[in-house]
Formats: structure tokens, C-alpha cells, sequence
């Protein structure tokens, strides 16, 4: 808002163009189209004076078939509740979201996948779309019917409505088993007991998710107990030194391989800051992974940090996850 002409330029100076009144009240505005995959900082200048500034981040992708609502295929059921009783992280709060296929037969077993960050991920008008995306690939049996466990990181009990989850960096990036237990021996008896479902117990069809902290979460979940999650599904994954993940590669080499399939995805804009740089992370996992044998893919992109990369692959991911269980 300015009666003066402004323009918004790059961090280096460069013009990227000349802003556009709106009427006499001074809103001014720039469209202008930019290539995918585009970041800058830009400023707004009048009178060669800065104004404001932030920055611009591109990133685009178009959805398929099996990340959209179809037509006849029945909708699973998702249920939340909140935790509050956690001994393994005292004093946190946290909401769970389960979603239950329509194929579900009260009785029966059915197989397991475990989201970190979860809520956000099933939201069927979000990015990720996880549960209308089981609901395709359950339909057409390109994946077994499989309850979905979406568990929010732990806030804080003091912590105010709106906040980051205090807790998450501490559950997320530690290594050793805590967070593994936490679901094992808290959230999968609460869920099964609040709503009637059983799990199969055999590890194989069982799957764990995330991304960024939540992504190297998954990773240690699996790699603590290849008894109880056999699958690892993690995008642009925190495998760098925050609480130690970056050791991850080095271990992969000296320890037995056990008995997990791995599924990565990382993109050439991922993060690179002073904890590390999460695109060369992400390739040494993928060597190490390679060198010892592991049953893994990984899929490189352009994606930044985040979940947008993830989302349109979903689908694909799932189908390599699950191809031999029904």
C-alpha cells in the first residue's frame, strides 16, 4: 500500500518488475510468472526505499488419479483422540487420527501404517492425502487393507493453542528406542482397544511414515524394532547432526542388515544449513543402503523441503511398500 510507484527486486538488486496500482487507494500488486522450482528473496522498494521483504518459493506439482476422490470408491472412517497419559514422554499432549478402510471386517486383522505428523497427512483436502489415497489403492488391490495410526509429535502440556510441538525434535531426531516403545507399548493397544481393531502381527505387514524429523523418526522406529515395522516410508529425511542421525550412513555399514525395506525420497533443493546438507545426507543413506544390500528405493526429485515432493509419488510409494502383502 503506497500512493508511490514500487518495484520488487532480488537479494543481488536485479529488477524482477515494476508493481501495478489497483485503484486510487495505493494497493499495488506484480504478477508474474516464474519457473517451477523457483526460490529468491526478493524486497519492495518506493522511492528506493525497502518496504518489505520475504521470500519466494516455487514449487509445483499435479496430482493423479489415485491422490483424488474417484467415483464408487468407498471412503474410510477416521476417528481421533487425545493422548494425554504417555509415561515413555511425560507431560505432553498429542492428537491421533486413525483411519479404518471401509474393507475393515470387525475381527479381523488387518495391516498396520504408522504416520508421524499425522493429522495434516490424512486430511483428505491436504497435501498428502494418505487416507484418499488408501482408499484407491485399496479398492483396486494394489495395496492390502491397512489401518492407518497418524500421530502428532507431543506438545507440551503448558504450551498455548497454536504453538510448535515442544516435544517433537526430542521424540523425532533422538536415536534409541523410546519413540518405538512409546508406540508399541502406548498408542497401537490404545488405538486397538478404543475402536475394536487388530493388528497382524507379523512385521512384514507392518509400515511406518514420515518426513524431515518425522522421515528419520520412521527410519529409527523400523531400524530399533525390525520385529514390530518392516516397511519405512521417508521423504526428505533429517539423516543429518541434530541429535545424531547423521551417523546413521556409518551404522548402516557395520551392522547387520536387518530385516527392513526402505523407501527414500529426497529433492535437489532440500535443506542445506548448519546441522547439514540433507541432499548429500540422503545419498550417503543411499549408498550405504545399496552397499549392505537393503531391500530400498529412492526417488530424487527437485522438491524443497517439505511435503509437496512427497504427495504426488504417495501412490507409487505405497504400491513398491506393499507389492508382495495382501
Amino acid at each position: 500500500m503506497d500512493p508511490s510507484p514500487a518495484q520488487v527486486l532480488r537479494a543481488d538488486g536485479t529488477v524482477i518488475g515494476s508493481m501495478i496500482a489497483l485503484g486510487e487507494d495505493g494497493l499495488q500488486v506484480l504478477v508474474k510468472t516464474l519457473p517451477n522450482f523457483s526460490e529468491f528473496q526478493y524486497q519492495i522498494t518506493v522511492r528506493d526505499a525497502p518496504r518489505v521483504g520475504g521470500m519466494v518459493h516455487v514449487e509445483h506439482y499435479e496430482y493423479g488419479p489415485d491422490s483424488q476422490r474417484q467415483k464408487d470408491v468407498p471412503e474410510g472412517k477416521l476417528e481421533k483422540f487425545a493422548w494425554e497419559q504417555s509415561q515413555i514422554f511425560p507431560g505432553t499432549t498429542r492428537e491421533v487420527t486413525v483411519y479404518i478402510p471401509r474393507q475393515y471386517q470387525p475381527g479381523d486383522e488387518a495391516c498396520l501404517m504408522v504416520w508421524q505428523d499425522g493429522s495434516r497427512h490424512v486430511e483428505p483436502t491436504g497435501s498428502m492425502r494418505a487416507g484418499v489415497v488408501f482408499d484407491n489403492l485399496i479398492q483396486k488391490k494394489e495395496m492390502p487393507v491397512t489401518i492407518g495410526v497418524f500421530v502428532d509429535p507431543g506438545r507440551k502440556v503448558s504450551q498455548k493453542q497454536g504453538e510448535k510441538a515442544a516435544n517433537r525434535s526430542f521424540e523425532y531426531d533422538s536415536l534409541g528406542d523410546a519413540y518405538a516403545r512409546f508406540l508399541i507399548e502406548e498408542i497401537l493397544p490404545e488405538v486397538q482397544k478404543r475402536y475394536g481393531v487388530r493388528f497382524r502381527p507379523e512385521p512384514e505387514a507392518r509400515a511406518i511414515a514420515g518426513g524431515s524429523s518425522g522421515g528419520i523418526c520412521a527410519f529409527t522406529a523400523a531400524w530399533e524394532r525390525p520385529d514390530k515395522f518392516h516397511k519405512v516410508l521417508c521423504w526428505v529425511g533429517t539423516f543429518v547432526d541434530i541429535r545424531g542421525g547423521n551417523t546413521y550412513p556409518y551404522l548402516l555399514r557395520i551392522t547387520e542388515r536387518k530385516p527392513i525395506r526402505v523407501y527414500l525420497l529426497d529433492g535437489t533443493n532440500d535443506l542445506d544449513n548448519k546441522f547439514g546438507n540433507w541432499p548429500l545426507a540422503n545419498r550417503m543413506m543411499e549408498a550405504s543402503l545399496k552397499y549392505m544390500g537393503y531391500d530400498h528405493r529412492v526417488d530424487w526429485t527437485e522438491c524443497f523441503h517439505g511435503s509437496k515432493g512427497m504427495s504426488p509419488a504417495l501412490p507409487d510409494a505405497l504400491r513398491w511398500l506393499w507389492r508382495d502383502v495382501r
